[in-house]
């Protein structure tokens, strides 16, 4: 009896230590490398591309297994939900900022315009120019490496030349994995973002491909330099040829 117990407990231990190595070792596979170590910009670029590319892919991977199943329930009459189905699409409403008090077909639709994958390209140009290619204050010390806001005292770091009478933040995360997911989630929901959203949407239905430099033209809210800002994401894509992985991106659907 004595020795079962033991085995139990020694079990326990030992499958509780797994679990807390394997949490350690996902939280250090995300955590920001020191870019700045490296001299040779080109090192330096592909390093950071090397870095960020597994962890937008990863996120994208978990955007596209919900879309599949919200293209496999929209062809279904509210009648025919399940008690999972309901479930299900409730908690997407809530993640994807949907305000409605119950989801039907129509929300169905509403939903697959932003459910899905943000092009990898536009991603990564847009985690190099917001952070400095991994270098930023912010992206040290808050893992923020898309430039993120927040409103609540205390959600982030202030920004050193904030204006008087602002209140922002610049957001804190745990892990450039979270950081990701925000941003994508942001660019999936955000109002400001709702004509990359219908762009997106009209790719789809035409079966053409979803490129990041065709996309940042309907980022001219991201950034008070507007025009300029997209030019400059879509500079970042064609010089440094992201849209290599639009394609890896695009096959793998």
């Amino acid at each position: 009896m004595e020795i079962n117990r033991l085995v139990v407990i020694i079990t326990l231990v030992m499958t509780t230590a797994v679990f807390f190595s394997a949490i350690k070792d996902s939280r250090q596979r995300s955590s920001l490398p020191d870019f700045s170590a490296y001299e040779d910009v080109k090192q330096k670029k592909a390093a950071f591309f090397a870095f960020m590319l597994p962890l937008v892919s990863a996120q994208n991977a978990e955007i596209q297994v919900q879309r599949q199943r919200l293209e496999e329930l929209k062809h279904l009459s509210e009648e025919e939900y399940s008690r999972s189905h309901r479930r299900f699409l409730e908690g997407l409403a809530e993640y994807y900022r949907l305000d409605v008090e119950q989801v039907t077909p129509i929300e169905v639709q509403q939903l697959l315009k932003r459910v899905d994958e943000v092009p990898a390209s536009l991603a990564l140009a847009q985690a190099a120019m917001e952070s400095a290619w991994g270098t930023s204050r912010f992206a040290t010390e808050a893992n923020n490496l898309f430039g993120q806001w927040c409103y609540v005292e205390g959600c982030g770091l202030v920004p050193l030349q904030r204006s008087a009478g602002s209140k922002h933040e610049v957001a804190k995360f745990d892990s450039a994995a979270d950081a990701v997911a925000s941003y994508l989630r942001n660019i999936n929901t955000h109002y400001a973002y709702q004509d990359l959203r219908d762009r997106r949407a009209e790719l789809r239905q035409t079966d053409s491909p979803v490129s990041g430099h065709l996309l940042a033209e309907d980022l001219i809210n991201y950034s008070e330099l507007r025009d300029a800002y997209v030019k400059e994401i879509q500079a970042v894509i064609r010089i440094n040829k992201l849209a290599q992985y639009d394609v890896i991106q695009d096959a793998a659907q």
